[in-house]
C-alpha cells in the first residue's frame, strides 16, 4: 500500500486574508468581504500582494521575505482592491507551488478540497481553477475532519481509505473559466515579476 506522497507547504499564506479582515475590513463578515473583493476586476487594476508574511517560506527555499504590496495607486485603489489582491496573491502562491509539483513530474488536473476556509470564497475558487487550469471538487468537510479520518486509518479503525471516506459528500465542481483565464494568467505573470524583483532585494 502506498503511504508516501508529496506535501505542498505554503506557510500560512491564508493568514493574509484573516489579516485583511482584521485590519482593513473589521466591520464586515467574511461573506461580505468576498462580495466586496468580487467588485474589483481580475488583476486588481495593477495591484499585487506578495502573501509570504508568516515566516520562512518552503517554496522560496526557506527565505523569509515578508509580505508586500506592489503597484498601489492612491487615486485608483480602494480597500476592495486590497481585499481582492490578497486573495489573488494567495492563489498565485498556490499556483507557484503547483508548478513546482508539476516540474517534479506530477500531473495535476484536479484539486480536491473541503468546502471551508479560503474555499468558501467564490472568487478564490474561480481564480485557483483558472490560474492552475485544474478542476476543483469541493466536499462537505474541513481540515479537522480530514485529520481525524487520517488518524482513524492509521489506527486501523477503518479497513481502508474507501471506507473512511465513503460518507464524504460532494458539494460542487468548479471548472476553469476559459473566458477569464487569460486575464488571470497576465495578473499571475505580473505577480511573479513582482516576487522575483522582491526576492532579489532580499538575497
Amino acid at each position: 500500500q502506498t503511504r508516501l506522497g508529496v506535501l505542498l507547504c505554503i506557510n500560512g499564506t491564508g493568514i493574509l486574508n484573516a489579516w485583511m479582515k482584521r485590519t482593513v475590513a473589521p466591520d464586515v463578515s467574511y461573506a461580505d468581504l468576498n462580495t466586496m473583493a468580487e467588485e474589483v476586476p481580475i488583476g486588481c487594476e495593477g495591484l499585487s500582494i506578495i502573501p509570504f508574511g508568516n515566516g520562512a517560506e518552503r517554496i522560496l527555499q526557506n527565505r523569509d521575505i515578508g509580505s508586500s504590496i506592489h503597484g498601489l495607486n492612491f487615486n485608483i485603489h480602494r480597500r476592495n482592491h486590497l481585499l481582492r489582491a490578497a486573495q489573488e496573491g494567495i492563489v498565485y502562491s498556490f499556483r507557484m507551488g503547483i508548478d513546482v509539483m508539476r516540474d517534479m513530474g506530477m500531473n495535476i488536473t484536479n484539486i480536491h478540497a473541503g468546502h471551508a476556509n479560503m474555499f468558501l470564497s467564490p472568487l478564490f475558487r474561480e481564480a485557483l481553477a483558472c490560474v492552475s487550469n485544474a478542476t476543483i471538487d469541493l466536499y462537505n468537510t474541513d481540515g479537522a475532519a480530514g485529520a481525524a479520518k487520517g488518524a482513524g486509518i492509521g489506527a486501523g479503525i477503518y479497513a481502508n481509505n474507501d471506507e473512511a471516506f465513503a460518507t464524504l459528500e460532494h458539494v460542487s465542481t468548479i471548472e476553469p473559466d476559459t473566458q477569464k483565464q487569460q486575464a488571470y494568467f497576465e495578473a499571475y505573470e505580473r505577480w511573479q515579476n513582482c516576487l522575483s524583483k522582491y526576492i532579489l532585494i532580499h538575497s
